[in-house]
């Protein structure tokens, strides 16, 4: 006992990094907290600070750690890009109209490499064949599409 209490920003030390290698094995984040609120731990102790003071520090930095930093890695590590499966994937890309398409007849669009039945968003458009559409809803099997404003020379 004696010598943890002559080296104790050693005990620090090895304590944060047993908490360190056990955090490998665990992958909470938790342990990985209580290792920061060692190292600090170890500072007050490098410092000459009471052991009162030293484990009052620890115990501080590791629940700060917990509570504001812990939430932040999980929510970044868990988090991800957004997939989009299915036919939601082309919800906002563009088409090329095959048939003529009217509020009163559906016409075709090929999209993503596929043909589609294709209505006008706004039903009093129509919308030639050849033309560039963007695709703004998707129901069913159908595209609600709208077609894209183009540059006049």
């Amino acid at each position: 006992m004696d010598w943890i209490r002559d080296h104790l920003w050693e005990t620090w030390l090895a304590l944060s990094i047993g908490l360190g290698v056990a955090e490998m094995f665990s992958l909470d984040l938790i342990l990985a907290m209580l290792a920061a609120g060692a190292v600090i731990g170890m500072v007050a102790a490098l410092l000459g600070l009471p052991v009162v003071v030293q484990v009052l520090a620890a115990l501080a930095a590791s629940t700060a750690m917990l509570a504001f930093v812990r939430p932040a890695f999980v929510k970044r590590l868990h988090g991800g890009p957004e997939l989009s499966l299915g036919h939601g994937k082309l919800v906002g890309t563009r088409g090329l109209v095959t048939e003529e398409i009217t509020g009163l007849a559906p016409g075709r669009i090929k999209a993503g490499g596929e043909l589609w039945t294709a209505l006008p968003y706004d039903e009093n458009l129509r919308i030639a064949p050849g033309e560039t559409v963007e695709i703004l809803q998707i129901k069913g099997a159908t595209a609600y599409v709208h077609p894209v404003a183009t540059l006049e020379p």
